[in-house]
């Protein structure tokens, strides 16, 4: 049964999203599995498993693993550092950082999609 509670600030639920948390509530878990929504939060009921955040976490992870990789093969270029050991630290480091920010980024959007209240569906593909 869902709580009433006062609808949280724009800033309030990203950071919410950003810690995998309830965007109603913030203390329930947001994440059934990596990167599956449970259906109501257990604090306080608030459904949330309709909630469609479809790619635009991807390519928000992209774009800031992306950013952070390429600064750093740039100045590791820049500082003698040999090929293979950039080559291999940059892969490393990309796939760390993809595998741990992924969810933080859908849990971000999904939580600004619940505050603007987008009803499921609404949004089709073309």
């Amino acid at each position: 049964m869902p709580t009433t509670l006062p609808m949280p600030s724009t800033l309030t639920v990203l950071k919410r999203g950003l810690l995998c948390r309830c965007p109603n509530c913030g203390k329930g878990r947001l994440f059934k599995s990596y990167l599956k929504l449970v259906d109501h939060c257990d604090a306080c009921g608030e459904q949330l498993g309709h909630i469609r955040a479809d790619d635009f976490p991807a390519y928000l992870t992209i774009a800031i693993v992306g950013h952070i990789v390429v600064g750093g093969m740039l100045a590791a270029a820049q500082s003698g550092v040999p090929t293979w050991a950039g080559i291999l630290v940059s892969i490393v480091v990309t796939i760390s950082l993809t595998l741990w920010l992924l969810p933080h980024m859908k849990g971000a959007v999904a939580n600004y999609l619940w505050r603007l209240k987008i009803p499921k569906g609404s949004v089709e593909a073309g």
